[in-house]
């Protein structure tokens, strides 16, 4: 039998998820208190007794979604498969977390209303999403993986803001080229453009005058 401190973590779960869950449909703005309460089948005085008010809990699911993309990037460290590191297939923090999250999950869903929010909250997050993409390009230019840049605040920030942008233009992706660029059918074919782009450019370069 699991004891009351066992099933109250495991409330406070259900309430979290179906919260990301509903907000990832509606938005924070379009979901109350009562609502997330019925869906994941508690009372609304057990939701506030859990999170204490409904910004609360909107932080708390933003801190899971921002938890689970960190332990994803830690995970690849730990196994040697680091986005500094040369071997991964993935040419960017947004492919890893596509590919980990998996298509359906409400965390893509949630992510692309965050990109879309202009909140405190959503700038919280996507602040500390720049932070990990500065320093894992930081990381692959000590290792030679990447080339040194003057300007490697804006360089992160295009990085960064670059890979996103799939998640909110991902339906007109799936109607421009036929596959959904975060599913297995079109994950590898996007992921393997992008890391051609990044390490090749599109470009070819201008030619040098003779004198």
């Amino acid at each position: 039998m699991r004891s009351a401190s066992s099933d109250d973590l495991t409330r406070k779960a259900i309430i979290r998820n179906t919260a990301l869950e509903l907000f990832a449909e509606h938005g924070h703005s379009g979901v109350s208190v009562r609502q997330i309460a019925d869906a994941a089948g508690v009372s609304p005085a057990l939701v506030i007794h859990h999170f204490g008010s409904k910004r609360a809990l909107v932080e708390a699911v933003n801190s899971y979604v921002a938890g689970a993309f960190d332990r994803m990037i830690e995970g690849l460290r730990e196994e040697g498969q680091a986005p500094e590191s040369a071997g991964l297939d993935a040419a960017s923090l947004g492919d890893v977390f596509a590919r980990y999250v998996g298509a359906d999950s409400p965390m893509l869903a949630y992510l692309r209303r965050l990109l879309l929010a202009n909140d405190e909250m959503a700038a919280a997050l996507f602040r500390q999403w720049y932070a990990t993409t500065y320093e894992t390009l930081q990381a692959m230019t000590a290792g030679g993986a990447a080339r040194p840049t003057d300007d490697a605040d804006v360089r992160a920030a295009f990085v960064l803001l670059n890979d996103l942008a799939v998640f909110v233009l991902r339906d007109v992706v799936v109607d421009l080229i036929g596959v959904d660029p975060l599913a297995d059918d079109g994950f590898d074919r996007w992921a393997s453009m992008a890391l051609d782009v990044y390490t090749h450019g599109i470009f070819n370069p201008q030619p040098t005058e003779q004198p």
